[in-house]
């Protein structure tokens, strides 16, 4: 026997994935502030995107980087909350690779690279409407455990369940 993540294993995981980013957009101000959206959860990633406003150019006529940062913050807590476990950023890198420019739309794609026990890290890509990138950001988190961000909800990873190879 091997292990395989059961279709029905999956299926919660992603319910309660969708269910805590349903739990935290009403009250997350900042992202909605820049007008971005979150298009995408599963368990340990996430998908955000922003559209570069006149309000965003700083004095060289770019996106200033900080909110490109909040982008793939945004990403990364998306993502790293994805458990049903209250998690904060314990820390991150950020490598501004191209200028974001007025009107670009930035996807930030994260995908978590490891999780144990009450750390994780995380790599979120910013890209523009072109597939460019724009950014690299690792994120480092920390899980405190046994908070759970729905009540109701497992909480943690799902058990991945033995079958059978048929």
């Amino acid at each position: 026997m091997s292990p395989h993540v059961h279709p029905a294993d999956a299926a919660e995981a992603q319910r309660v994935a969708e269910a805590t980013r349903d739990a935290m957009w009403p009250d997350d101000r900042a992202s909605k502030l820049l007008g971005m959206q979150v298009v995408a959860v599963g368990p340990g990633t996430a998908t955000v995107t922003m559209t570069v406003r006149e309000d965003m150019l700083n004095g060289h006529d770019i996106c200033h980087g900080g909110l490109v940062t909040t982008l793939a913050d945004t990403a990364f807590a998306y993502a790293c909350n994805a458990y049903n476990e209250v998690t904060v950023a314990a820390g991150f890198d950020v490598n501004l690779v191209a200028a974001a420019r007025l009107g670009d739309v930035l996807t930030a794609r994260a995908t978590e690279l490891a999780k144990a026990g009450r750390t994780g890290v995380y790599d979120i890509r910013v890209d523009n409407q072109q597939g460019a990138p724009v950014m690299a950001f690792r994120g480092r988190s920390y899980t405190m455990k046994g908070k759970p961000l729905v009540e109701g909800l497992p909480m943690g990873k799902i058990v991945k369940h033995k079958h059978k190879e048929t």
